[in-house]
């Protein structure tokens, strides 16, 4: 059973704290079910924009999971933002999660999977 949006994305920021890092909901989207989408904003000031990977990605033994893969890495923040107005057009209920954590702790809160 999968756990839902609103409780994954609760976990994921408390997570993020916890590290020592920093989190921030940019916007909130269906509780029950909306995709998620992480931006993660490195020290040389890229972003990185990661959106759930393909369902191909999936495995049978853990359907449950999140996965991600990497859709955007820009060091223009108009690019990403473009990016996102097309994504929540298309999908209202679309979550943003703003990360700002070390590569080890990412590793750890998302899987990130390459298509």
């Amino acid at each position: 059973m999968r756990v839902t949006t609103d409780l994954w994305v609760s976990a994921l920021t408390r997570r993020a704290f916890s590290s020592g890092g920093y989190a921030a909901i940019v916007r909130r989207g269906a509780t029950e079910a909306g995709a998620v989408m992480i931006l993660v904003r490195d020290r040389l000031g890229d972003t990185t924009l990661y959106t759930p990977a393909p369902q191909s990605n999936y495995e049978e033994e853990k359907p449950q999971d999140r996965l991600f893969s990497e859709s955007v890495k820009s060091p223009d923040p108009d690019e990403i933002d473009r990016r996102l107005e097309r994504e929540v057009r298309f999908d209202p209920d679309v979550w943003i999660v703003e990360l700002e954590v070390d590569q080890a702790t990412f590793n750890d809160l998302v899987i990130v999977k390459t298509p």
